[in-house]
């Protein structure tokens, strides 16, 4: 004896809440588009009573495919390049000032004093109160040159 697995619209809703549920608990902005394609299956499955738990399944699955790829191509957009691309690497703003020393650049290392902070810098070995061109950063190390 074949048994007939029957899937009511009252299921489809319930895998839709619960998909939306775990976008709910872990944020992927995947398992939003399952739970919406199982809610328009609820739908065609309310329209449609008595249609086969294959056709149900197919469904379900063909409209996940297309949300999800839709929702990847279209929310997924470039990225807007900011107009203050610096604005959280400090050491990056300094680039191109020129400072005095406040240490003697010796072995390659020394400090300058900039906007009421003091940082290390690495370059040519160099007096105190010479005047260095920032060039470049090296993690939290600023790249100075002689200024001629």
């Amino acid at each position: 004896m074949v048994m007939d697995f029957v899937v009511t619209y009252w299921g489809w809703l319930a895998a839709g809440l619960i998909m939306l549920v775990i976008e709910l608990v872990a944020p992927f902005a995947f398992f939003l588009w399952l739970g919406i394609s199982a809610f328009v299956t609820a739908v065609l499955v309310m329209v449609f009573p008595d249609s086969p738990w294959q056709l149900q399944a197919l469904i379900f699955s063909v409209l996940s495919v297309i949300s999800v790829l839709l929702s990847r191509r279209f929310l997924t957009g470039k990225k807007k390049e900011s107009e203050l691309p610096n604005l959280n690497r400090r050491a990056n703003q300094y680039i191109g000032r020129t400072a005095l020393l406040c240490e003697s650049i010796e072995n390659g290392m020394g400090k300058i004093s900039i906007d009421d902070s003091r940082w290390q810098v690495a370059g040519p070995d160099l007096e105190k109160d010479s005047v260095v061109k920032i060039v470049g950063v090296d993690g939290a190390v600023l790249v100075v040159e002689a200024v001629k």
